[in-house]
């Protein structure tokens, strides 16, 4: 008989591809991931991962296993979502992991929606980058995550999660107050090719995005200044150390002394917002009360 529990280790291994990484978002020492997993091997009679590198990868069987472990833990949080609907009444702590702007665009409106419609669903909030929260969901760290379209993001189909789309919004061009784009009332990003440009790290989702919209522009921008916070790059703006793609929410209430704002003309550059959740969790009678909150707060949000 497999153990449950040891498929949810195998699924970790293969996402993170290493025991170190696996046990530090399992909160579990590598022994024990490693313990844990040789005994799965001893379940199924099959060697589950070989060496590759610094880390490790599965082997045929164990894709095989991987793949049926995705839906024999679907199954089991479908199990547990309705053995707790069968208890009755909806009470309890759910885990939202969000971006800031995600926290006050859409998560803040559906928690003060909650607190009146469910008063007895507790929202613990954690602040985490639009790449990061779909990770905590998937090791059990949250039980939603509000996140972003990134690169390397898993896909729409992705048999681990169960999303539901909240919101796009476009990026809009930041320039210095002398900057000649600024006099039109749009800016054609091809026209910045020579500029030096702030923005997001790598691995930052409004990295990608602005890589991707220079891309489409035909260039690849030149980033001087780096910073994840966006008050910081519309700052550096303004101080006429370059030009910048920001969210239009996240410059909403911000001091933009120095700078000139103008939406981008062409390929628009865009991020994309949507919830997600373990699949088979997302009909739980704490999480889904969380969810359609979220997905009304966002269909009453104002992105233009």
């Amino acid at each position: 008989m497999i153990d449950p529990r040891r498929l949810r280790i195998l699924r970790a291994v293969a996402y993170h591809r290493t025991v170190t990484a696996a046990a530090a978002a399992l909160y579990l020492t590598p022994s024990a991931v490693s313990q844990q997993l040789a005994a799965l091997e001893q379940e199924t009679g099959h060697t589950l991962l070989t060496r590759s590198g610094r880390g490790v990868r599965l082997t045929a069987a164990g894709e095989i296993l991987l793949a049926h472990a995705h839906a024999v833990l679907a199954q089991l949080e479908r199990a547990e979502a309705e053995l707790a609907a069968y208890a009755g009444g909806a009470a309890g702590e759910v885990t939202v992991a969000a971006f800031a702007t995600g926290i006050a665009e859409v998560l803040a409106p559906a928690l003060r929606e909650l607190a009146g419609v469910h008063p007895d669903i507790r929202v613990r909030v954690r602040d985490a980058e639009g790449d990061e929260s779909l990770p905590m969901v998937l090791d059990g760290q949250a039980d939603v995550a509000v996140a972003v379209e990134y690169r390397g993001a898993p896909r729409e189909d992705d048999l681990r999660l169960s999303r539901v789309p909240l919101y796009a919004e476009p990026f809009d061009a930041v320039l210095p107050a002398a900057h000649p784009l600024g006099l039109g009332e749009r800016v054609v990003l091809a026209g910045l090719a020579d500029s030096d440009w702030i923005g997001p790290y790598p691995g930052n989702p409004c990295h990608d995005v602005m890589q991707l919209a220079c891309e489409l522009a035909g260039f690849q921008p030149r980033q001087v200044h780096s910073s994840d916070d966006f008050h910081a790059v519309v700052a550096l703006a303004g101080a006429g150390a370059g030009v910048a793609l920001v969210p239009r929410s996240a410059l909403r209430g911000m001091d933009l002394k120095g700078t000139v704002v103008r939406p981008v003309e062409g390929p628009a550059a865009t991020r994309r917002v949507f919830a997600a959740v373990r699949r088979g969790a997302e009909d739980h009678p704490l999480i889904r009360p969380v969810l359609d909150s979220l997905a009304r707060a966002a269909a009453g949000l104002t992105t233009g």
